[in-house]
């Protein structure tokens, strides 16, 4: 019994004993990693070109099938690329082939671990809802005044067909993921545990190209995070586990989540607060809400001064609209 409960653990530490593969690009044949690349390429030059009927004829049966959200992200996104200079940076090969359904019918999770060669960085893939099938994804760099990154995800119809869309600008005020990370590691050896987490989160949304998507550095970037936060952070902030503060009047506010705006700064990024608020009320009311939210935090936290221009907070009731509005830090006294 106890050499089966010991081979038992040993498998569970080995990871899933049925997975979905996954090759990289240096793995693969010259002519199948460039026919991956140059649909790649036609799907990013679509979207710049704002050809969002080009788009939809390179697209899946599926996606091809329910494409207003591809339409409307085409229209958004193509402004933001146009006059950049289109390069693929990587591409993985994604094979599911052997996927079975949930035991419902639904389509399953499919998981692929990508080692990279000679090395112990992997690239994990995690995508839920998954068709059997074959997949590629591709990333395809936007540079130019303002970097964008173009991920997408290629299904195998009879040639590469595009299945998922997902565009992200590279840069925050300027500044790229590595260089929130690095200011971040600064901001935590300088007690400064709020502007560290803070940063932290906002490295890890620009080099975190699409949400199922992990890697080695990710994960690194994540353990120094939880190390870095404050004790009020160490569990994180939700709508379940709202972070509350209290001004000097009595007044709580439930902040559930923390995110980050450049549109008022090309120096600094805002901080972006989501306020949980039970009633919406007039539109007067609500805008002192939300300053006077913003100053309770920064009066409790008067370290992010430094690091942020200010504040937007976003007032957020079930039901109705958010409502948003930004103070500049020099208002939050």
């Amino acid at each position: 019994m106890k050499r089966l409960s010991a081979l038992f653990a040993v498998l569970l530490a080995a990871g899933p004993l049925m997975a979905e593969t996954c090759t990289t690009q240096s793995q693969m044949q010259a002519a199948e990693r460039d026919g991956i690349a140059t649909v790649a390429r036609t799907v990013a030059a679509a979207l710049q070109a704002n050809d969002a009927t080009s788009i939809k004829a390179q697209s899946s049966a599926q996606l091809a099938g329910n494409f207003a959200a591809v339409a409307s992200l085409t229209g958004d996104t193509a402004p933001k690329l146009k006059g950049a200079a289109l390069a693929v940076e990587s591409v993985w090969l994604l094979d599911a082939t052997s996927l079975k359904p949930n035991a419902d019918g639904s389509p399953a999770t499919g998981q692929f671990f990508c080692t990279l060669n000679q090395s112990s960085a992997e690239t994990d893939f995690t995508i839920a809802g998954l068709p059997a099938g074959k997949y590629a994804f591709a990333i395809v760099n936007a540079s130019g005044t303002n970097p964008w990154r173009i991920s997408m995800l290629l299904r195998d119809e009879s040639g590469w067909k595009l299945a998922g869309l997902y565009p992200k600008a590279s840069t925050s005020a300027g500044k790229d993921g590595l260089y929130y990370w690095t200011t971040a590691r600064t901001m935590a050896k300088q007690n400064q545990p709020w502007n560290a987490w803070l940063y932290y989160q906002q490295a890890a949304a620009l080099l975190q190209p699409v949400g199922f998507i992990s890697s080695t550095h990710l994960e690194k970037l994540q353990t120094e995070a939880s190390t870095a936060a404050p004790p009020v952070l160490q569990k994180g902030v939700s709508v379940d586990q709202p972070l509350v503060l209290r001004a000097t009047d009595g007044t709580e506010y439930r902040i559930t989540g923390f995110g980050f705006d450049d549109s008022s700064s090309k120096e600094k990024v805002d901080l972006v607060v989501h306020l949980k608020v039970d009633t919406a009320g007039d539109a007067a009311a609500t805008r002192k809400r939300n300053s006077e939210a913003a100053r309770t935090l920064v009066l409790a936290y008067p370290e992010l001064r430094s690091a942020f221009h200010g504040v937007w907070v976003s007032s957020e009731t079930p039901g109705a609209s958010p409502f948003a509005t930004e103070e500049p830090m020099e208002n939050l006294r």
